[in-house]
């Protein structure tokens, strides 16, 4: 190799060398890859050929009836089915370091652009519908078609992820192969494997084809589609959208997990337990010193019993914005030290967490103020079995897949197909809820009847004994379309989070004023009694958050304060005496929430959450102990 060769070869480990051996791309293929990739070099044309397979039921072979009907059809046989083989004539060997391969992408994007990228890239639709063997002829795309492709294209979907950026950059990233790649099939005993590799220089991502043995010309070039999966239900689960098959055998019942789980969620947090402290005791005139890196409270807080400092170290208040670990050293060293967070209330914030812990009020299936949740992880045989019995039963089977830790609707995607849920598991750890196909609306005058959701501000000032507020003020959140149970994929339809899409309009009604317009709407419905089942639920939730000793519930450190931002929906349900009833459902808890709105029309806002959490005089403050 030459001097040059050399020094590309280590450039292009230096930066893609982790990626490949986290991919199992062995080392033996890199400077051959460098090369092809420097090259853009799409030599698999002269090793591989696609080859189209009439598949032919065995049962039906010799039956000349059947036969004849087939030939009256417009198209005799079933669907195309395409295979890739080996029709290089001297094969090819796993252990020459050139048997490797690039597969180019022929669409990549994220899921809540497909449609509008369907319906405006010129020939988009025409590849994609002519890849996954669709009928299309027309110029123009049309409804049906589209359709069509965005319930198949799960079955030639793959993901990566970009582990740098924002967090909407770092949203998952969809893509299917060109028609080469799309057209190697599964196998339990593949011949080839494959892996994405985003390339640096040129910011794009390939994917890297590579032998796992020997080949002889005719052989064919197979995947495993469950690449990894080792679990014999597991497997079977992951490979439905391509083998079809039933699972109603399994039980769907979700106990909570075990002891176990939460220990790993602890140390996957890299939290550190406090040790015991007695709860400080300070003069009741003591003026206490605040260092935090949160503009709005360094702007709002003003009452006269604190002041910022800049040094950590003489602070009485950590008021952070990013979580605290250390719980132990803080402890162990300044007791007396109180801080905006408890350990362990990852329980709360983290979707997957929020169901588990949540099982303590309401057996497997959950409370009745949770919609029915499945950890798409650890739960995918029970929530597939749930979604084929519902099924069976003609019931509605709309879901919202959420990532466990992403707030403002991101990676947030509704759907009924299954294969859609599956391979969402894929991407990222998911969370799958029970989408609320009968919410209560809201009468828009400009649009007609909304979604809307709630947002609590809920304050915790202790564990032991448990003491609870929420602040007197909410806040709503309107969809900008009138709700029906279509369109899944518009944005403006099904959700309510407005405040960071560019260019949408965000609908503000303070709850002031839409207290009465709620009990003009809805006059058999007091909001007094809607807010006290409200605040029932949220009473509920901490109660079972805070049941267990720390890390199977938040940790009652003595010096810990919070609050949380609480989402919440209203749905239509049946009381158990059958009546109708406005039933609140719990959607996610927030840590450190967004401020802004209420310290622009609550300037008082941050000095009643410091009275409240630190002070420990709660009585003029706008806030309602609930607990």
């Amino acid at each position: 190799m030459s001097g040059d060769g050399e020094q590309d070869l280590s450039a292009f480990v230096a930066l893609h060398g982790a990626a490949l051996r986290a991919s199992g791309v062995p080392e033996l293929y890199w400077e051959s890859l460098c090369r092809k990739l420097r090259g853009e070099v799409f030599d698999a044309g002269d090793y591989f050929g696609i080859m189209q397979v009439e598949e032919v039921d065995e049962e039906e072979e010799g039956d000349e009836e059947m036969e004849e009907e087939l030939k009256k059809k417009p198209n005799p046989g079933n669907e195309p089915c395409f295979k890739v083989i080996v029709t290089n004539e001297n094969g090819l060997q796993a252990s020459n370091p050139n048997s490797v391969f690039l597969i180019d992408h022929a669409w990549t994007y994220r899921v809540e652009h497909a449609r509008q990228q369907l319906l405006h890239v010129p020939g988009l639709l025409d590849r994609m519908t002519n890849l996954m063997g669709i009928d299309f002829h027309g110029e123009i795309p049309d409804e049906g078609s589209i359709e069509q492709v965005l319930q198949e294209m799960w079955k030639y979907n793959q993901t990566y992820q970009l582990s740098q950026g924002t967090a909407e950059e770092k949203v998952p990233v969809w893509y299917i192969m060109d028609e080469f790649g799309s057209r190697i099939q599964h196998s339990d005993q593949p011949s080839f494997a494959t892996a994405p590799l985003f390339y640096m220089p040129q910011q794009i991502a390939y994917t890297v084809l590579w032998p796992l043995r020997d080949l002889e010309t005719g052989d064919e070039v197979t995947r495993d589609y469950a690449y990894g999966e080792t679990d014999r239900l597991i497997r079977k689960c992951v490979l439905l959208p391509w083998v079809p098959s039933e699972v109603l055998d399994v039980n769907c019942f979700t106990p909570e997990p075990s002891d176990e789980y939460y220990q790993a969620v602890l140390a996957d947090n890299k939290e550190k337990l406090p040790v015991a402290i007695n709860p400080p005791v300070y003069d009741k005139d003591k003026v206490f010193k605040v260092f935090t890196d949160i503009q709005q409270v360094l702007r709002n807080l003003t009452h006269p019993r604190f002041v910022f400092t800049d040094n950590e170290r003489e602070a009485d208040i950590l008021y952070n914005f990013s979580h605290f670990k250390d719980y132990r050293k803080l402890s162990e060293e300044r007791p007396e030290v109180m801080l905006n967070q408890f350990p362990c209330e990852n329980l709360l914030t983290v979707k997957a967490c929020l169901a588990s812990i949540s099982r303590r009020a309401g057996g497997p299936d959950g409370p009745r103020w949770l919609p029915r949740t499945f950890n798409l992880q650890t739960e995918l045989p029970q929530f597939i079995s749930y979604f084929q019995q519902r099924d069976r039963r003609g019931e509605d089977n709309h879901w919202i897949c959420k990532p466990w830790n992403l707030a403002r609707s991101l990676d947030t995607h509704i759907t009924n197909s299954l294969n859609n849920i599956i391979r969402h598991r894929e991407s990222s750890p998911k969370v799958v809820c029970k989408y609320i196909e009968n919410p209560v609306l809201f009468h828009r005058e400009d649009v007609g009847m909304v979604k809307f959701d709630i947002r609590y501000v809920v304050l915790l000032r202790s564990i032991k004994p448990l003491k609870l507020y929420i602040y007197d003020v909410f806040w709503l959140r309107f969809s900008n379309r009138a709700f029906s149970l279509d369109d899944l994929d518009d944005y403006e339809k099904h959700f309510t989070v407005m405040n960071y899409a560019p260019g949408v309009t965000l609908k503000q009604v303070h709850c002031e004023e839409f207290i009465p317009l709620f009990e003009k709407q809805y006059p058999e419905y007091p909001w007094a009694t809607v807010q006290a089942n409200i605040c029932k639920a949220f009473a509920e939730l901490f109660q079972v958050a805070s049941a267990k000793p720390a890390p199977l519930g938040i940790c009652d450190y003595q010096s810990s304060r919070a609050i949380y931002a609480v989402d919440l929906m209203l749905k239509w349900d049946t009381s158990r005496d059958g009546k109708r009833i406005m039933q609140p459902q719990v959607l996610e808890v927030n840590f450190n929430p967004d401020c802004d709105r209420a310290c622009k029309y609550h300037p008082t806002f941050f000095n009643d959450v410091f009275s409240t959490l630190f002070l420990d005089e709660a009585d003029n403050c706008h806030v309602t102990c609930i607990v």
